[in-house]
């Protein structure tokens, strides 16, 4: 469709229809393509692909018309429905002020050899400065002018920002997809039972998925113009049962599976899956801005994820859901990994966590809540008031299985899952799944899995996945497409990870603004180091996230929604010159946050029968492999009672690049002192750890934590002790003797008791 600029309105035009929207005040109107002719001098200024809707980013900014500027097909649901997601927004201003560059792409038909659309020179009756009376001249001069600059390019500056965050909710994030002749906001199961089939694709959607609903209101209800949108995920890939065919690696990487799938000939048979995920817009919004349940019965991070197989004329699907632990509780998101607490007693709750399963059991019939917090620790609070919750509610229709995640997969053995999908394989079973063919409806599923953890992200995909593999594997069965005693083969498995995968990480940055903690074992089955130290950096980002954007990306959102925005926007530029301030506080945040990545992520990377002692976050400063004088964390030193681990980042790549575990028995020595310079002072203090491989000695890493103030030999002296605190004597008849160290000025100094000759 073609967007007109002419001087009161924007206009855009389809075929014989056309939507008139007024630069004065944002009314719309629908016209027929011929009252073009009547426009003043309009301008073709690129074509759009669809409406999103309007809304207003602040009251005192003007009206903002959203359209579609660019899509990406993401594939075909059975009956060759085409499902789109939005890559690209257009924001135009609908006001008489001339519009940005909106980069659209341009019509051939009226921009033939130009590149970019021509603008509207307004006229000299338009020229503001020529229409101001004197007593308007009087009172602008009367205004302090430095007030009316500052408070311009306070406006100016938050509307940049506004319109940036609203940028990259549609764009960064992969978020939001369409599609015009299928329901994407409604199950199979819902598509059948409803009794809207011959109402128009937005009156038939699910209210709860209808993304744009509000910002599309005033938009007058013609079927043409209205595309319910929705924010989640969807991911369709045609799938060959083929076990003689090995694993490539090669050619078929689990991160960027090939597209296009071959086959040499027929006999192997193929079959579609299709993940659709599809977020609530009731209460919306970034993770520690929306926790748990509302007054309505609604919770943060709700998402119903649909599984399709479609083989021939058969489509199956299996549903399940992701929701916030329904009661009041909230996290202070100013710390890393803050504490969580409960907001509201027992007796309070009750009503309004009986409003959200009463809706759910009308919905879906029958719920089984799968429980993954942990049950010690901080998270115990809120898996307590849960459980007691589930109690007072006292429903047949609602199942509650709790699962201590983290304590089954301790030591990143994270295919213990399946001790959970074994234990609740009657349930799988019991809960069928919906099946229709050409003829209707086969198969009906009984209820859904509700499962969660505490941010619902991780923990939860990992576990939804493992169950909708077991669910899959079995309708395959029952269609004939696999063998009844063989898996399914490891390219159709793998491509299934990639999937689920995908699905966790895009779920994972609408909430939390970062790709899921724990894809790489959801996208290949495994748990590696360099997936817990990417881990480390998305818990990171979370954090810094959380301080220093979320605020503007929860406004934009509550601003889609029709949500009033409570917090002063404009103050917030007030906080952020507190600039040396933040820093500081930022400083004490990241040495608060390596200190509990290392504890929380290498304790599931050591062995059961390893302690963990301590670990670092350091700087390898070998002048012979990298310059000495980089600043970023590039290796984790780790330590337990028989070993330590040296794993190498690389920052770039996002993952640890390679990694060493040397015996205690192997060190022979530890240095600790100034680099060794030969012109003025060290700058860095060091760290030598020397080791022998099998019988040949003279190995070492050389390794910094901090820049040395060589004048403040306090510091330094508090950092040998801490690490004499954490360095223990392998060769000592009583383990936790530390290790005495002999400080000399200007020296190395070696951790090591008198006699023990390493």
């Amino acid at each position: 469709m073609e967007l007109f600029q002419a001087k009161d309105h924007y206009i855009l035009q389809s075929g014989d229809k056309a939507l008139w929207w007024s630069r004065r005040d944002g009314a719309v109107e629908v016209r027929p393509a011929t009252d073009l002719l009547l426009a003043w001098n309009p301008i073709c200024l690129g074509l759009a692909e669809g409406v999103i809707g309007k809304m207003q980013l602040h009251a005192d900014l003007p009206l903002d018309l959203v359209l579609i500027r660019q899509k990406a097909l993401v594939g075909k649901l059975p009956g060759g429905h085409e499902v789109y997601k939005i890559t690209k927004i257009a924001v135009i201003p609908l006001s008489e002020d001339e519009p940005q560059d909106l980069e659209l792409e341009l019509c051939k038909k009226h921009h033939f050899g130009i590149n970019k659309p021509e603008k509207i020179s307004q006229s000299p009756d338009d020229s503001k400065f020529l229409l101001k009376t004197l007593s308007q001249i009087k009172s602008n001069v009367a205004v302090p002018i430095k007030k009316k600059v500052k408070e311009n390019k306070e406006k100016e500056r938050l509307e940049k920002r506004l319109l940036d965050e609203l940028f990259k909710i549609f764009v960064d994030s992969d978020s939001f997809y369409y599609s015009l002749t299928y329901d994407l906001t409604n199950t199979v199961q819902r598509q059948c039972d409803t009794e809207k089939s011959g109402l128009p694709l937005w009156q038939r959607v699910d209210d709860r998925f209808f993304w744009n609903k509000h910002m599309i209101q005033e938009v007058p209800q013609v079927d043409f113009w209205v595309i319910p949108i929705v924010q989640g995920f969807v991911q369709v890939e045609e799938l060959i049962v083929n076990y003689n065919e090995a694993s490539d690696e090669e050619r078929s990487s689990p991160d960027t599976p090939p597209h296009e799938v071959t086959c040499v000939d027929d006999i192997h048979p193929r079959f579609t899956v299709a993940l659709i995920s599809r977020r609530s817009r009731h209460r919306p919004g970034m993770r520690y801005k929306r926790r748990g349940v509302d007054k309505s019965g609604h919770v943060a991070n709700y998402v119903e994820t649909e599984q399709l197989i479609h083989v021939h004329n058969h489509t199956l699907s299996f549903v399940q859901a992701r929701g916030s632990v329904p009661v009041f509780w909230s996290q202070a998101g100013y710390r890393y990994n803050p504490r969580p607490r409960l907001d509201k007693g027992e007796k309070e709750t009750v009503p309004y966590f009986t409003a959200h399963f009463e809706e759910q059991l009308r919905i879906y019939k029958k719920q089984v809540i799968i429980n993954l917090v942990d049950q010690t620790g901080r998270e115990k609070l809120i898996g307590d008031a849960y459980l007691k919750q589930v109690l007072l509610f006292n429903n047949p229709s609602l199942t509650y299985v709790s699962f201590d995640f983290h304590e089954h997969c301790r030591g990143m053995k994270f295919e213990n899952v399946q001790t959970l999908t074994d234990a609740i394989s009657d349930i799988i079973m019991d809960m069928k799944w919906a099946w229709v063919d050409q003829a209707g409806v086969i198969c009906q599923q009984q209820g859904i899995f509700r499962v969660n953890c505490m941010d619902c992200l991780d923990r939860t995909n990992v576990v939804q996945a493992a169950i909708a593999r077991v669910v899959m594997e079995q309708q395959l069965k029952k269609l004939g497409v696999m063998p009844p005693e063989q898996p399914l083969p490891l390219k159709c498995y793998r491509m299934y990870q990639v999937m689920w995968a995908n699905n966790g990480d895009t779920i994972s940055r609408q909430y939390a603004g970062t790709a899921a903690l724990k894809g790489d074992f959801t996208r290949t089955g495994e748990r590696k180091l360099a997936g817990v130290m990417k881990d480390g950096v998305n818990s990171a980002n979370r954090y810094y996230l959380n301080r220093f954007r979320d605020a503007y990306r929860q406004a934009v959102i509550d601003l889609m929604m029709g949500i009033p925005v409570t917090e002063d926007l404009y103050s917030i530029f007030t906080k952020e010159k507190e600039h040396e301030e933040k820093e500081k506080e930022r400083q004490r945040g990241q040495q608060e946050q390596v200190s509990l990545l290392l504890q929380t992520y290498m304790q599931l990377l050591l062995p059961d029968d390893e302690k963990f002692h301590g670990g670092w976050a350091l700087i390898d400063c070998d002048p012979s492999l990298i310059d000495a004088t980089h600043k970023d964390v590039d290796v984790l030193l780790l330590l337990s009672n028989c070993a330590y681990y040296v794993a190498y980042y690389d920052d770039e790549a996002d993952k640890v690049n390679q990694y060493q575990r040397l015996s205690l028995e192997g060190l022979e020595k530890i240095e600790i002192g100034p680099e060794p310079t030969l012109f003025g002072k060290p700058k860095f203090c060091c760290m030598r750890l020397h080791y022998r491989n099998g019988e040949t000695s003279g190995y070492f890493h050389t390794l910094r934590a901090l820049t040395r103030n060589p004048e403040d030999d306090g510091k330094g002296m508090q950092s040998k002790i801490t690490l004499q605190k954490l360095w223990h004597c392998s060769l000592c008849p009583s383990p936790g003797q530390p290790l005495p160290v002999h400080w000399q000025r200007g020296a190395h100094h070696s951790f090591r008791h008198p006699g023990h000759q390493l």
